[in-house]
């Protein structure tokens, strides 16, 4: 998986799990004595959560959540592309969650648990960026 130039591998932040989440937009009115009615305004924006974890001694993981927060601080979109090509769409970085456990003795994790929150947006602001 690519998030723009970043590349979810071993030597970064392999990730070892994908949480997808798709919703759809249905506006309602109520109306009196009867179920509302409804209509379809359109998609929602996905998010995708990639989670995993970062050993010391097989990846660059804090380093690499430091790249990813860069990205993030920069407000941009990236695309988001599978090992197999699939395109996801434009996405930006919205939350990293780091959690450090198993310390070496200079304080530094053996072992990183980290969660990155994507979310989709407009193809037209992704050109912009």
């Amino acid at each position: 998986m690519a998030l723009g130039m970043f590349v979810f591998s071993l030597p970064t932040l392999a990730y070892q799990e994908m949480q997808r989440k798709s919703a759809w937009r249905h506006a309602r009115s109520g109306r009196i004595g009867a179920i509302d009615a409804t209509q379809f305004v359109g998609r929602e924006n996905d998010t995708i959560g990639l989670s995993g974890t970062a050993y010391a001694e097989l990846m660059a993981g804090r380093a690499s959540l430091d790249d990813l927060r860069d990205m993030a601080a920069k407000g941009e979109a990236w695309p988001l592309i599978d090992g197999t090509g699939r395109v996801y769409g434009a996405f930006v970085i919205t939350g990293i969650d780091e959690g450090m456990k198993e310390f070496f003795a200079d304080g530094t994790p053996r072992k990183v648990d980290f969660t990155v929150e994507l979310l989709e947006i407009a193809d037209s602001a992704a050109g912009a960026a």
